[in-house]
């Protein structure tokens, strides 16, 4: 899925599709970096809302919105509804979105 054996997103025409693997209540919300995952390389997103009644689903999607720059409606969730592994379908700059995932990798790796 990934445009690189190692990262978790792909570039399409119209933006992205994304491959997270959700920590919901966790102490602070955040990207966690990349990690394999039975599905394959995804993206960890931390979030402090419980995993009950889609609060996790709605926590993560908004925190890709701020995190990335685009309007909470560009993320939508593909796949995943219940699991950890989530599929993730972001519209917008392909090219600025898959920069600003490398740079929010990066960081996270330094950390």
């Amino acid at each position: 899925m990934a445009g690189h054996d190692d990262r978790p997103w792909r570039a399409m025409d119209d933006g992205i599709m994304l491959r997270v693997r959700a920590q919901p209540g966790a102490r602070h919300s955040g990207i966690g970096g990349v990690r394999q995952t039975e599905q394959g390389v995804a993206l960890e997103v931390k979030v402090s809302a419980p995993p009950e009644k889609g609060k996790a689903n709605k926590a993560i999607t908004e925190l890709l919105a701020k995190v990335l720059g685009v309007p909470k409606k560009a993320v939508a969730l593909r796949r995943g509804e219940s699991g950890r592994v989530k599929l993730l379908v972001i519209a917008g700059d392909r090219q600025a979105l898959c920069e600003r995932l490398e740079t929010l990798v990066q960081e996270a790796g330094a950390s």
